[in-house]
């Protein structure tokens, strides 16, 4: 699809279980994730809001084509991940975009995660139902 010797901007970002390498080229505004468009990957209308949000934030929908590879974890937490790579990837475009990105939050790794089942329970923090008699 794109050639190699093509400049780009490259970004890793992170969600919960989710890794997306996300590659930034100069065009039209096509956003592919795993060699699916961006509207054949993500059903759900937010999650492509989620995905622009950075683009629609510096004003700079429309001038690149947005290549990622995303793996692990759900929809909800590779849609973030995205967002993640491509806010850090429009950063070493334009290093300017740092204060409007950071206020908004997006250059933040979010460190949830899911909490770990504990013994004698059902699950993070369910605990077997109680039975007077």
């Amino acid at each position: 699809m794109y050639e190699s010797k093509e400049k780009y901007y490259y970004g890793t970002g992170r969600r919960k279980h989710s890794v997306a390498r996300v590659r930034v080229y100069n065009g039209t505004g096509k956003i592919t994730i795993n060699g699916r468009d961006i509207d054949d990957y993500f059903g759900l209308e937010t999650l492509k809001l989620i995905v622009r949000q950075p683009m629609a934030l510096t004003e700079t929908l429309g001038k690149f084509d947005i290549v990622c590879t995303v793996a692990g974890g759900g929809v909800t937490g590779q849609a973030g991940a995205i967002r993640h790579g491509l806010s850090r990837a429009l950063l070493l475009f334009n290093p300017e975009l740092r204060a409007t990105l950071k206020s908004a939050g997006l250059l933040t790794r979010d460190p949830r995660m899911k909490e770990r089942k504990k013994y004698g329970l059902k699950a993070a923090r369910r605990a077997p139902q109680f039975s007077k008699r």
